[in-house]
């Protein structure tokens, strides 16, 4: 590891519509970390991307005059081979399957959605298998390499690599990003005088304070949400939040809280959804394909501002900055998905949370937590372990803990839990070898 080769990086997923993200994120840091060797790597059923966005990449480095080499491959096991960083974003049955996972709970009349409730839980099933194999290449090949996920759902994958392995794990996701730059335009504040104080899981996460100068405005926040519209991320639905509910709860939602909070308005939303303009995931093909024309472009050479419209961005800035804060020992705030540890007390040690961490050489170290009210704990503990049902289902293959999870799950009618998971696993066999047996 750090060898005088330079620093080698792996990036599983590399032909995703997101890679000219982390291509710009390691060309504004080269200075102070200086990427070598960045694998791309993908499937062969993802190749032609690899491909079109590989090129893209090598020349958005041309253009910035930074000394690193692109390689793309469909061995991973090279690209994992003495790597010192794993960064990791793939899915598994592309675009199509996240299609059925938006699909399949209509039909039982409940939120279909990737990464949380019915849908989330067919994703991480997908997930949890291939993420065991890229861990267990980590263990051989690059045993000291820091793997940084971002393949959603981010929290229950994260979870389940500190859980079922030895490698060394931080999550990673922009929705607090993209929380803290709506605070800071709300405050009229520069983002990087702006501190959140973010606890709960991954798309579950709450704002319970938001310091400028040292002073806590997070009621100045809410009260400003609560009387105009302010736009989160493309992917949710901006539905207001209502000043009561904004006041009762006393913290700043994240956008997919709505799926929680305002279900009925959100349930509605999808089933028009899918009879006029499609599924979010219709949608973000159709986008997909409109973004691999944009990089066949030889004379592009930067990141297009189109990648916006996907629901990623800003991923880059979090994902390189915490790559940086580890190779440089920064000991500076990041908001990441991290082991509990006793952080917040009324959940596991070892289930993974997204928390305010200051991160270094050593990874991230959550900063304390005051015990959690009763607004928000109850919901948290629940999806905590659906969460950890889930992992146990994705490992072993337990329909047992699948069933629990969902029926446990907020969002997923106890009634219809058996047809609703059935079809899950059966329209998505061919990704669940666990299920196979």
């Amino acid at each position: 590891m750090l060898s005088d080769r330079g620093i080698k990086v792996a990036t599983i997923g590399g032909g995703s519509s997101y890679t000219p993200e982390i291509i710009e994120g390691f060309i504004k840091r080269y200075d102070e970390f200086p990427v070598k060797d960045l694998y791309l790597v993908d499937i062969e059923e993802g190749k032609w991307k690899l491909d079109i966005v590989g090129d893209l990449a090598k020349r958005m480095v041309a253009e910035a005059g930074v000394d690193i080499n692109i390689y793309l491959t469909l061995d991973r096991r090279e690209a994992i081979k003495d790597a010192d960083f794993v960064t990791t974003q793939f899915r598994v049955g592309l675009l199509d399957a996240r299609i059925r996972d938006e699909k399949i709970p209509l039909r039982y009349n409940c939120i279909g959605q990737e990464t949380t409730g019915a849908g989330g839980m067919a994703k991480a099933l997908r997930t949890i298998p291939v993420i065991l194999d890229i861990a267990k290449d980590m263990e051989e090949l690059a045993p000291d390499a820091w793997l940084i996920n971002f393949t959603n759902p981010s929290g229950i994958i994260t979870e389940t690599v500190s859980k079922y392995t030895d490698i060394k794990v931080l999550g990673l996701c922009n929705v607090p990003i993209v929380m803290e730059k709506m605070t800071a335009e709300i405050l009229d504040a520069e983002q990087d005088k702006l501190r959140m104080d973010f606890v709960g899981l991954n798309h579950l996460v709450w704002g319970r304070g938001a310091y400028l100068e040292g002073e806590n405005k997070i009621e100045e926040v809410l009260n400003k949400i609560a009387s105009g519209n302010f736009k989160d991320v493309e992917n949710v639905p901006d539905f207001e939040w209502g000043k009561d509910l904004l006041k009762s709860v006393g913290m700043l939602p994240c956008p997919y809280h709505r799926y929680y909070y305002l279900t009925d308005l959100m349930l509605q939303e999808e089933i028009e959804a899918v009879q006029t303009e499609g599924t979010r995931g219709e949608v973000v093909k159709e986008l997909e394909a409109s973004l691999f024309e944009l990089y066949k472009n030889k004379a592009l050479k930067e990141k297009p501002k189109e990648l916006e419209e996907r629901g990623g961005q800003y991923y880059s800035d979090a994902a390189c900055d915490l790559i940086s804060a580890i190779y440089n020992d920064k000991g500076t705030l990041h908001y990441v998905n991290v082991k509990n540890n006793g952080t917040v007390n009324c959940l596991p040690d070892d289930s993974v949370i997204e928390r305010t961490s200051y991160v270094g050489k050593n990874g991230a170290t959550p900063l304390n937590v005051e015990p959690l009210p009763s607004q928000v704990k109850g919901l948290l503990q629940v999806v905590n372990e659906y969460e950890a049902l889930t992992i146990e289902a994705g490992v072993h293959g337990d329909y047992d803990s699948a069933f629990q999870a969902l029926t446990i799950h907020p969002l997923v009618e106890s009634s219809i839990v058996k047809n609703l998971l059935d079809d899950l696993i059966d329209e998505n066999i061919d990704y669940l070898p666990q299920f196979q047996k």
